[in-house]
């Protein structure tokens, strides 16, 4: 018997074709499609095995294009299993015995991925994030992180000339963001490490153009309602008209306890000089292949996409971010842990007499003192925090919150530290 199929030595239909008919069989590999077909049709095969499935397309509709269109008859199916890399944060490969990969499927993956670029407007993306947050689809903006957001809305919306209002002690991609478009910095003084919104309205100025709220906070962690954030939305909407386009910043909004949590995109669908910015890089675990969005109105939306580079986000990216839309038990597994270690920490914290900012985000702002000392400290023993003084926080240390083995091996060397 011979057999034709698709693909070199090593492919997936010779796998499936040896598994099916046994190795005694003559193999007749092709190079497509087409060709498989053709030789059983003229007898030079008796019969072909092509894949009607495979893990970089879903269904493979040049198969099925050729079965609607031929005298040939299905026969049987073969299912193969494909074992995939793993890949991992930590690094901490306990209790896996094996990491492999089929030839082929790497083959696969690395020829599409070389030979195509990312679609542009990220259309499944697009989709996913609409279904979700129930906007249309022209509503949602895609950057390269939620970095590339606040770039992009600074871009579209500053010049010299202008101005951006922001928080004392909020994210310092606002200020880069300003200074980059040559516009003038307005910055509000903190209230308890946090946004006072009402000082913020009031530093609205002829010039200005941009507001900049993080909701939670970074580096602070702190936190500003629902109802206060829709109740300053419309005091400046009313005073500026759209004039004044507010960013609110919601990097860290997945952390939230449930009974913080508000719809952000409801105010959008208020407000048309709002953009809510989020991303992928937090909760999600996404970070190191960059991907955030924004929702705003077409109006805004417009705007930010006139300016967007056209392939800003790449296509694994894409891929990565729609399939952790839908996947709710991760989300909450990274919500639950967060939410220990965050205790874990303040408790340590209490322990050691400590002042600490109540934290609504994936860190906690420690009162340490001698900052620069302790950071190389910890440095020296191998635990890395963030140093805030470039944020107007010198004594102050940003601590992340990891598992609970990371958050253990930083309060030990902590304390270590503090007793000396």
């Amino acid at each position: 018997m011979t057999v034709a199929y698709l693909g070199p030595q090593g492919s997936f239909s010779e796998q499936a074709a040896l598994e099916h008919f046994g190795h005694a069989v003559q193999k007749l590999p092709c190079v497509s499609f087409d060709e498989v077909f053709r030789a059983v049709e003229a007898g030079q095969a008796d019969v072909g095995m092509v894949p009607v499935e495979n893990s970089t397309e879903g269904a493979v509709n040049r198969s099925l294009d050729l079965l609607l269109n031929t005298p040939l008859r299905i026969l049987g199916e073969r299912s193969l299993v494909i074992r995939h890399c793993l890949m991992s944060q930590s690094g901490n490969m306990d209790g896996i015995k094996t990491i492999s990969a089929h030839p082929q499927a790497l083959a696969q993956c690395q020829g599409w991925l070389t030979r195509n670029y990312p679609d542009p407007n990220g259309f499944d993306l697009k989709a996913a994030l609409a279904a979700r947050y129930e906007v249309p689809m022209n509503w949602i903006t895609l950057g390269n992180g939620s970095n590339d957001i606040l770039e992009i809305a600074a871009l579209a919306l500053l010049e010299p000339g202008t101005s951006a209002v922001y928080a004392q002690h909020s994210f310092a991609v606002y200020r880069l963001a300003t200074q980059a478009r040559g516009a003038r910095h307005i910055v509000v003084p903190a209230k308890d490490y946090g946004h006072d919104l009402d000082a913020m309205f009031e530093a609205i100025a002829d010039d200005t153009r941009l507001l900049f709220i993080a909701n939670p906070n970074n580096p602070t962690g702190t936190f500003v309602p629902g109802d206060q954030v829709a109740a300053f939305l419309e005091r400046v909407h009313a005073a500026h008209g759209d004039r004044v386009t507010v960013v609110l910043d919601e990097a860290y909004n997945e952390y939230l306890e449930p009974q913080f949590r508000f719809d952000s995109t409801a105010l959008v669908r208020r407000y048309p000089n709002l953009i809510v910015s989020r991303t992928f890089s937090k909760a999600y675990g996404l970070a190191g292949l960059r991907v955030g969005f924004a929702v705003a109105q077409p109006a805004l939306t417009d705007l930010l996409n006139r300016v967007r580079q056209p392939f800003n986000v790449n296509t694994l990216a894409q891929a990565a971010a729609v399939a952790a839309l839908g996947d709710a038990a991760y989300l909450e597994q990274a919500y639950t842990s967060n939410k220990a270690g965050k205790a874990q920490l303040c408790e340590a914290f209490d322990r050691l007499k400590l002042r600490y900012v109540p934290s609504y985000g994936n860190f906690v702002l420690v009162h340490v003192g001698d900052a620069p000392r302790i950071n190389l400290a910890l440095l020296k023993r191998g635990v890395i925090v963030r140093p805030v003084a470039g944020d107007g926080l010198p004594e102050w240390l940003r601590v992340s919150i990891g598992l609970p083995q990371e958050n253990a091996r930083f309060i030990d060397a902590l304390t270590a530290i503090l007793s000396e």
